[in-house]
Order: structure tokens, then sequence, then C-alpha cells
């Protein structure tokens, strides 16, 4: 059974409440599913991330040992500072990517941020209309 409904101010009212508070709660749902997605897509690229980086390191320190062990009678310390100057250059390069990728990247929660503004524009243009 249905309760009946409320006419006049009060019910109105108590419209724009219920309706408010449904308007809210799909806002909450919005916010808690990017939420979820953002910490899945964290932890996937924190994995990857030590993967990789413990790979690529043990590549680079076999690869800095191998050039070193060639030239080690001739060129010893030449092989050295090579192999020092280009670990630094690649290393300031994937810094100077990390922050051109962070730069660009889209902000946390965008959707949901998007859509309060669509309510917080439809909101406004209902009060001009009154």
């Amino acid at each position: 059974m249905q309760a009946p409904q409320e006419s006049g101010p009060l019910g109105s009212v108590r419209a724009a409440g219920g309706t408010l508070l449904a308007l809210l709660r799909v806002r909450a749902e919005l916010i808690a599913l990017e939420l979820k997605e953002q910490t899945d897509r964290g932890k996937r690229l924190l994995v990857l991330a030590v993967v990789a980086a413990a790979f690529l390191f043990a590549g680079l320190l076999l690869a800095a040992l191998f050039v070193v062990a060639v030239f080690w009678d001739t060129w010893r310390l030449q092989a050295m500072a090579a192999v020092t100057l280009a670990y630094a250059g690649i290393g300031a390069w994937a810094g100077l990517r990390i922050r051109a990728i962070l730069a660009s990247s889209p902000p946390a929660f965008a959707a949901t941020l998007q859509e309060f503004e669509n309510d917080l524009a439809l909101l406004k243009g209902r009060d001009e209309q009154a």
C-alpha cells in the first residue's frame, strides 16, 4: 500500500528532499566506483613498476659489469665513467617522463566532479526560471 501523496508546500518540500537524497546517493555511488577503479589501477601499476624495476636493475647491473670487464685491462676508468653517465642520463629521462605523465593525467574523480557541476548548473537554471 502506498502512502498518500501530500499536496501543497509541505509535499513539494518532501518531494524535493527525496529527489535531493536520491541524487546524493547516486553521486556517492559514482564516487565509490571511481575510488575503487583508481585503487585497482594504482595497485596494478605498482606491481608492474616493481617487477619492471627489479628486472631492469638486474639487467643494467649485468650490462655494466660486462662493459667494465671487457675494458678492464685498457680503459677501466673510462668504461666505468661511461656506464655511470649512461645510467644518470636514463634516470634523468625517466624522471622527466614521470613528471610529464603526472602533469597531463586527468584529475581523480573527474566524472564525479563533472556530474556535480552539471547538477549545480541545472539547479541554477531552475532558480533563474522561477
